[in-house]
């Protein structure tokens, strides 16, 4: 059964379980057509159909609309936190103007490309007057969560960017952790991320938060390959071993429930960031889900009160948007790890029912010049101002 969501902003949430490539692409054209939306944002699961089904459909029945997306490790959908799903995001031209560029082989290319990619979509907003009057940019990119690429590519946005408020997320394969897909505009690829650029007479704010305690036990990365992002040393000692043993743990009873419940930290400019563990191997190394190197001091931390903290930063959007309407969101996987193992995915999910947040899980997430893990992020957006009070507010 298909479902329809419309949002005072204008933006069209579409879902339908279970269905296939070509009808999920034939509802999203009807639906274009009808609400006269300017773009479309796909976001699945690898279970449901692969992304060159979904361009093959797109071709065929919307082939004059801008869209782009990738695959998901989980969505999140107007009913709440799924899995197997697909969500399309229309976006109406009436209130919002995008430009976009996929960026291929970031692993390999220079950053000089991302930052161009950049500079050349905000001068096509600035060709264009954003569209229309009275309109604020946000800066948002998905990347290949594989790529080990991602916080080169986040910095060289955010740099490019200047003043442009950016937020984005990875993506996934349902935790394989082998390949995921994204798609732009009839290309799919891997190893590749998607820039845009949006301008919108709606109000909104980018978030983060994280709910993540530090505590007293240190590692000092000693022995690791920064290209694979593996540590095989924590303190001089197999890297595995020294992390189980600081949870009271065994090495051979770790599991992404372990590192989802009991995540690393590093402490950037007095604030802690997360540093995500993905996988052990034979050897007792660890590998990661984001950058790392030798000589780096990580702390472990405790994954406390994720309801509670996601309602607080949930609530300040809502008092500073003077009410949400909805948020576009970027969930860690480990997150939903985490909330499972603590049996509270259900007020989880009752908490983004309230606020209309939807989305899907990433492989990590953007939020200015960082990329990060085991964080929400995100765009919230506000409802729609009449024009005499939208330009008192201005």
């Amino acid at each position: 059964m298909t479902e329809r969501t419309q949002y005072d902003c204008g933006i069209v949430a579409l879902t339908a379980p279970g269905i296939g490539a070509d009808g999920f692409a034939r509802m999203v054209a009807e639906e274009a057509e009808r609400h006269g939306a300017g773009f479309a944002f796909i976001f699945h699961s690898p279970s449901l159909f692969t992304s060159k089904a979904i361009e093959a459909a797109m071709r065929k029945h919307a082939p004059g609309l801008a869209h782009a997306g990738c695959t998901t490790a989980g969505e999140i959908t107007p009913e709440g936190i799924g899995d197997g799903e697909a969500l399309a995001l229309l976006l109406p031209a009436a209130h919002f103007t995008v430009r976009s560029a996929l960026i291929e082989d970031i692993s390999t290319s220079g950053m000089h490309i991302v930052a161009d990619e950049v500079e050349r979509l905000i001068r096509e907003l600035d060709d264009c007057g954003d569209g229309g009057p009275g309109r604020r940019r946000f800066a948002m990119c998905l990347i290949d969560g594989m790529s080990f690429a991602e916080e080169a590519v986040t910095a060289a946005i955010h740099w490019a960017l200047d003043a442009i408020p950016l937020v984005g997320g990875s993506a996934g394969d349902d935790l394989k952790w082998q390949k995921p897909v994204l798609f732009h505009n009839g290309a799919v690829c891997s190893d590749s991320a998607i820039i845009f650029l949006v301008a919108t007479d709606i109000p909104f704010s980018i978030f983060k938060t994280d709910n993540f305690i530090p505590t007293d036990a240190k590692f000092v990365v000693t022995a690791s390959e920064a290209d694979r992002r593996v540590v095989s040393e924590f303190n001089a000692r197999p890297a595995a071993i020294e992390y189980a043993e600081a949870l009271g743990k065994d090495a051979g009873s770790l599991s992404q429930m372990s590192f989802a419940s009991s995540p690393v930290v590093v402490r950037v400019g007095g604030e802690y960031f997360c540093r995500a563990i993905r996988g052990v191997g034979e050897d007792g190394s660890l590998a990661f889900a984001c950058a790392i190197d030798d000589g780096v001091v990580l702390t472990l931390a405790e994954a406390r009160g994720m309801v509670e903290s996601t309602r607080t930063a949930l609530d300040g959007l809502d008092r500073r948007l003077d009410g949400i309407d909805m948020v576009l969101g970027f969930d860690c996987c480990y997150r939903r790890v985490d909330a499972a193992n603590r049996q509270i995915m259900r007020p989880m999910a009752e908490l983004y029912r309230k606020y209309n947040v939807v989305g899907f899980g990433t492989y990590g997430e953007q939020y200015q010049s960082m990329h990060l893990n085991q964080t929400l992020t995100g765009i919230a957006f506000g409802k729609r101002r009449p024009a005499a009070r939208a330009e008192a507010a201005e």
